[in-house]
């Protein structure tokens, strides 16, 4: 006799077979209810349109602080001399054609980005810079929406997109036409796929676990899996346009097998390791490796047609021996291209104003000026001489009260991940790993502080987890001498105290230790909510302080000067 299980969209045949169950594979008896781990339980908010209402109010706020006077200044400024004059000539030509600089060191998609809204808008700034400033937006409403499922919470989620917009590198990165925005945009829309089919995987096996189904000798297959097939077009979308992207695609297609192994775990898999070996690596190659190389390889596909790119018919004269001979000539063209960039990168000692290495990152040791004109008139302001005294400014920096936060917080994340294993602390470690770590290889190399730009929100879903750590309930509100001192066990006023009645209207009046009292509110969750109120306060106000220096606004010297607050800054 043959049964049929319906677990969701999936029909499992319940028979021993080769390619589903291995033969000692039995179904519960029926009767037995069995109740889906926590480690697989699923996350809705409680409207979906509430939620999306709330990520759009966010991007809103996104929208306006990277969209508004998007054309100023009217000229090309710091790197954007190469990519947006490269973005004109990928629409001339279908690949860069810049006599003076024919050796590009970067993937095209970037250049192509910027070239699709210079299409429609014009060549003129606000066409340059259209489509990072559209990648900006994105960007925070694709974390914001990460942070509601990983946190599920949408107050959380909320308060990662404010965050994001308020990041000062984040927001300049995103109103110039630079590379890295888009870097930040594929990064975090895989990592995002990812997230995904991790809740989907979750989801189908713990269908399977309530139907009674027995996994401990082996998983089924658990049918397609299109995120991660999204995850790998988005994670070689992000090669594309940066090759510093793959610290990320390794790192994260690592943890998306490391999730699958926790919750082959989860649903009592005896040997999960090997579950993944043959359930999960397959699909992962196909997805996270092959899909991944071959958006890559799209991404080059002007250069290929262009009978004139640079590079482009090495492999013509240049047969080579062995597999390497094997390839197509344009294959092996750009196989050698590659081979002369990594060269170029992994030697890059050039010295540079703004160089600054990744240890200076963490503390915005050696922000990046782009934009400070002469002449600047308008402020009212005039020197002795009777000169204007005027600056315009744009500074690549981070918002200080926020970014200074990062550091304490990756302290905290790194003991409570060894004292609890909690997945969303090790995602953001992970991330910090393969986005800042990586660049210790070779601290002799001239970086740049906006190379942080693709893991800031990755550091801003640590600081939201952090923040929701400090207003959440918590053990030490049950033992804080704190607590014993100040709030004590307290007791609800009756109603008829004469010594808090109001006899004119029956209002009670009561203070603060019996307010605390009566909501049952321990000081030290006080405490925290203040700490976070000042702290949210604080980068908000930062935000507003800093806005001239990150947008080119108008401002005395003397303004200008409060707000380079070490001599790194100038």
């Amino acid at each position: 006799m043959r049964a049929l299980i319906t677990v969701a969209d999936l029909t499992i045949d319940v028979v021993p077979t080769a390619t589903l169950l291995p033969e000692r594979a039995d179904t519960v008896p029926v009767g037995v209810v069995r109740t889906r781990p926590v480690a697989l339980m699923s996350w809705r908010p409680d409207s979906v349109l509430t939620s999306w209402g709330w990520t759009l109010l966010v991007a809103v706020l996104a929208g306006v602080t990277r969209f508004w006077a998007l054309g100023f200044p009217g000229e090309k400024i710091f790197d954007e001399v190469y990519y947006a004059t490269e973005a004109q000539e990928m629409l001339r030509y279908g690949y860069e054609d810049n006599r003076a600089y024919m050796f590009i060191v970067h993937p095209p998609l970037g250049k192509w980005l910027i070239a699709g809204s210079s299409s429609i808008f014009g060549d003129n700034s606000f066409g340059w810079r259209a489509a990072p400033a559209l990648a900006g937006v994105l960007s925070v409403v694709i974390v914001t929406r990460v942070a509601m499922r990983m946190f599920r919470s949408v107050l959380l989620g909320v308060l990662a997109g404010v965050l994001l917009s308020l990041d000062g590198i984040s927001l300049v990165m995103s109103r110039v036409s630079l590379l890295d925005i888009f870097l930040q945009l594929f990064v975090l829309a895989g990592f995002a796929a990812l997230l995904l089919d991790r809740d989907m995987v979750r989801r189908r096996l713990g269908d399977l676990y309530e139907a009674g189904v027995d996994l401990t000798h082996g998983v089924p297959s658990l049918g397609p899996r299109p995120w991660r097939l999204v995850a790998g077009v988005m994670f070689g979308l992000a090669f594309g346009v940066k090759w510093s992207a793959l610290s990320f695609w390794v790192g994260f297609a690592l943890l998306s097998l490391l999730w699958d192994r926790g919750a082959f775990k989860s649903v009592g898999v005896e040997f999960p390791s090997i579950a993944v070996l043959k359930r999960s690596l397959p699909g992962a190659f196909g997805s996270l490796g092959i899909i991944a190389s071959a958006s890559y390889l799209a991404t080059w596909t002007g250069w290929f047609v262009g009978e004139n790119s640079w590079n482009r018919h090495w492999g013509d004269t240049h047969p080579g021996s062995g597999l390497f001979g094997l390839l197509p000539s344009g294959i092996r063209s750009l196989l050698d291209y590659h081979h002369l960039a990594y060269e170029f990168h992994t030697h890059l000692y050039d010295p540079h104003a703004y160089k600054a290495n990744p240890w200076s990152w963490l503390v915005l040791g050696r922000p990046i000026l782009f934009y400070y004109p002469k002449d600047v008139t308008g402020c009212g302001a005039v020197k002795a001489d009777g000169t204007p005294d005027c600056v315009r400014s744009i500074l690549l920096i981070g918002t200080p009260i926020m970014y200074w936060a990062i550091l304490p917080v990756l302290g905290w994340l790194l003991w409570h991940w060894i004292t609890t294993r909690d997945w969303r602390a090790g995602v953001v470690l992970l991330s910090f790993v393969v986005g800042w770590g990586v660049w210790l290889q070779n601290t002799r190399r001239t970086g740049f502080l906006f190379y942080m730009t693709p893991l800031m929100p990755f550091l801003v879903l640590g600081l939201t987890m952090a923040v929701g750590a400090m207003l959440s309930p918590s053990a030490e509100d049950r033992t804080s001498l704190l607590n014993r001192r100040f709030v004590g066990p307290g007791r609800p006023p009756a109603d008829d105290d004469p010594e808090i009645e109001d006899e004119r209207d029956g209002v009670r009046s009561v203070g603060l230790r019996e307010w605390l009292a009566i909501k049952g509110m321990p000081a030290t969750r006080v405490l925290r909510t203040g700490v976070v109120v000042l702290w949210l306060g604080g980068v908000v106000a930062d935000f507003i302080w800093m806005w001239p220096i990150l947008t080119g606004g108008m401002l005395t010297y003397q303004q200008w000067h409060m707000r380079m607050w070490f001599p790194g800054w100038i």
